[in-house]
């Protein structure tokens, strides 16, 4: 009988143990971390480019050390804001990131280097 017992609550914890491994839920494909702000903030004039470009390779950094990858659009919104301050070797980057991350953009991205070569 005090076999039975320990061994149903043994059963028990191993079984809160297991299903409380899955309660963290799935991760977000991507990491935003602010993106959306920042495009909303850059559509609004809330903020100045050299402080969204600040926000935005800060986001880069956060995604690189936790191995998240950032959100279609990303490197093509910082490309354009490099392209305001007229850092035209960091616009080519960013739009080649975005490119090489998502191919579906690989059409608008060389459109968007021929812009600006020219």
């Amino acid at each position: 009988m005090i076999v039975t017992r320990r061994l149903a609550a043994l059963s028990g914890m191993l079984l809160l143990g297991v299903l409380g491994g899955c309660a963290s839920g799935p991760q977000p494909l991507y990491y935003w971390d602010g993106y959306q702000q920042q495009v909303y903030q850059r559509f609004d004039g809330k903020s100045g480019t050299e402080e969204q470009i600040a926000a935005l390779e800060a986001s880069v950094q956060k995604a690189r050390a936790a191995d998240r990858t950032l959100p279609p659009g990303f490197h093509a919104h910082l490309g354009m804001l490099y392209a305001d301050v007229g850092k035209l070797d960091q616009v080519r980057q960013q739009f080649e990131t975005e490119k090489a991350l998502y191919p579906e953009s690989a059409t608008y991205m060389d459109f968007l280097m021929r812009k600006f070569d020219k």
